[in-house]
């Protein structure tokens, strides 16, 4: 069976620094039309920062649209024409003040493809050393390091709520058998 929904039309809606709105016409597998409403996003990698003890580096940071702060695993937004190494590189650097000497993918998803296009590059890094960036000025982070099997525990039982942070640990402790 054909699922594929037709492009019909396309109007933006909003132009933003981080995303894009538009409203889509499609045509439907069974050739009626809908409206589909999609958030474009530039992509975005999250890191495992693991150190030789076994501790994940994680972020606590305050997140507006859920008025809360929230513990998750360092992560950004990939620049134009930039790649998800590169950016995971950067972004280790900039938000927890680390290199690491091996980088491993780890998975690639979609965030949430019901309404976005937004795709997710995670990764492991190992053999970690300080190396500061200048942080973004409008971002205020704690850096929190936990053992990788504390943090197994604390994405089971609902502590950590972010989805990247959660299949990041829980893909880190399948490898590192935490």
């Amino acid at each position: 069976m054909d699922l594929t929904e037709t492009r019909l039309t396309s109007e933006r809606i909003y132009e933003g620094r981080i995303l894009n709105l538009r409203r889509d016409k499609v045509r439907l597998p069974n050739g009626r039309e809908a409206s589909r409403e999609v958030v474009e996003h530039p992509g975005a990698v999250a890191i495992i920062a693991l150190d030789a003890e076994k501790n994940v580096y994680l972020v606590r940071q305050y997140r507006y649209p859920i008025n809360r702060a929230t513990l998750e695993i360092p992560a950004g937004k990939l620049d134009a024409g930039e790649e998800p190494l590169a950016c995971a590189q950067r972004e280790l650097a900039e938000e927890v003040g680390l290199a690491a000497a091996e980088w491993q993918p780890l998975l690639t998803f979609y965030s949430t493809p019901g309404f976005s296009n937004e795709i997710m590059h995670l990764f492991l890094a190992t053999g970690l050393r300080p190396h500061r960036e200048k942080a973004d000025d409008d971002e205020f982070i704690e850096i929190v390091r936990v053992p990788l099997a504390e943090a197994v525990t604390m994405a089971l039982g609902g502590e950590l709520q972010d989805a990247k942070s959660i299949a990041g640990i829980l893909a880190a402790a399948r490898i590192w058998q935490a």
